[in-house]
């Protein structure tokens, strides 16, 4: 059974919508396939088993995947911090008042 899908560039678990990118990051914070289960409701045990199979199988390949994920992830958000810089401000302006209260 053929455990993933690429499509648009991505890596999706094999007959879904989700990221490949989110099971192995679950698999990495050490939460159980149930766990993971729980958190992708549209996902199989088996897919997840799987997913987590084609990792280890492939472990040097899809980590290199991960992190030109990441890379490519801050370079949208700094992109967007650049052509929205008043919507971040007020975010983060929020974010400071929300953890000072916290405190």
């Amino acid at each position: 059974m053929e455990y993933i899908d690429q499509r648009n560039g991505g890596l999706y678990v094999a007959g879904s919508r989700v990221s490949l990118d989110s099971v192995v990051y679950a698999y990495l914070r050490g939460e159980s396939n149930i766990g993971i289960a729980e958190s992708f409701t549209s996902l199989s045990l088996d897919q997840i088993k799987g997913a987590i199979k084609y990792y280890l199988a492939n472990r040097d390949d899809v980590d290199a995947y991960l992190e030109r994920q990441r890379i490519k992830h801050e370079e949208m958000s700094e992109q967007s911090r650049r052509e929205r810089p008043e919507f971040y401000a007020k975010m983060d302006r929020a974010r400071r008042a929300m953890f000072n209260r916290e405190l």
